[in-house]
């Protein structure tokens, strides 16, 4: 499937790192370093505008390295860009870590998978079908 993108940034377009990756980097496109101490948050520039294709959307999720080795990971996890959404792309980072993490301009922040979806049409009833799990909630199935 091809999709259209636009790349403002001097980075290069996202892309799979490997022939298994679902994910492809992305890259910050903030023009200053800018430093996020312990639970500070920022939005992050990619520079990226995409065109997906309607039943498909982008999600945005964090980087497992600087999730381990820093504590970086996105607020909205996994944030969703729509089909029909033209804006920048831009990434909601938190630190969680316990020492200050400095974003450099075209460091890796986050990945990108494109997932299909569906639209569904609600159902009203007044009642729901049996299942063997019912209404067990949290912990329920085991720990």
């Amino acid at each position: 499937m091809r999709v259209k993108i636009v790349n403002c940034s001097e980075n290069p377009c996202p892309s799979y790192a490997t022939v298994g990756s679902a994910g492809m980097d992305i890259y910050s496109n903030n023009s200053v370093p800018i430093e996020l101490k312990p639970m500070d948050r920022a939005l992050i520039s990619t520079g990226l505008f995409i065109e997906l294709p309607v039943g498909y959307e982008a999600q945005l999720r964090p980087r497992s390295g600087l999730a381990l080795k820093n504590g970086i990971t996105l607020l909205n996890s996994p944030a969703t860009i729509d089909s029909d959404y033209r804006g920048e792309i831009n990434v909601l980072i938190i630190n969680l870590g316990k020492e200050n993490f400095i974003i450099e301009k075209g460091i890796r922040i986050a990945q990108m998978v494109i997932a299909r979806y569906e639209k569904i049409d609600w159902e009203v009833g007044e009642k729901l079908g049996e299942s063997e799990r019912g209404i067990g909630g949290f912990g329920h199935t085991g720990i």
